[in-house]
């Protein structure tokens, strides 16, 4: 499974990568953007992902201006460390919300409502 991880925090980054890999070897992240910008111009150049995982505060805003600016059809896990945003989160293509610190059980069984 191709995975785009659309977080601006090191760790949790780091955290997200290490977490997939114990979960399933072969899930290859194919990039990680870290500010709206950076994510609707890797959207916009490379083919889309399967999957993404995405942070709701990014390093120049709210990612929700990213569905603002182009139509995203990949499934969205959404970690945040903040519960405000999940009724918006489910308005677009988010199948699962998660809260910081993400745990691999959560994370394992987000992937198995998406079919992973």
């Amino acid at each position: 499974m191709k995975i785009l991880i659309v977080e601006d925090e090191t760790v949790a980054y780091e955290n997200l990568i290490n977490i997939l890999h114990e979960i399933d070897p072969s899930m290859e992240v194919v990039g990680n953007t870290e500010s709206i910008s950076q994510t609707v111009h890797w959207l916009q150049v490379h083919p889309a992902p399967e999957l993404i995982l995405m942070d709701i505060h990014l390093s120049d805003g709210s990612a929700f201006s990213i569905f603002d600016t182009i139509q995203i059809e990949t499934p969205i896990i959404f970690t945040t460390a903040y519960d405000e945003h999940a009724i918006e989160a489910f308005k677009v293509n988010s199948i699962d919300y998660l809260l910081k610190p993400i745990k691999p059980e959560e994370l394992k069984r987000a992937l198995y409502k998406f079919g992973k």
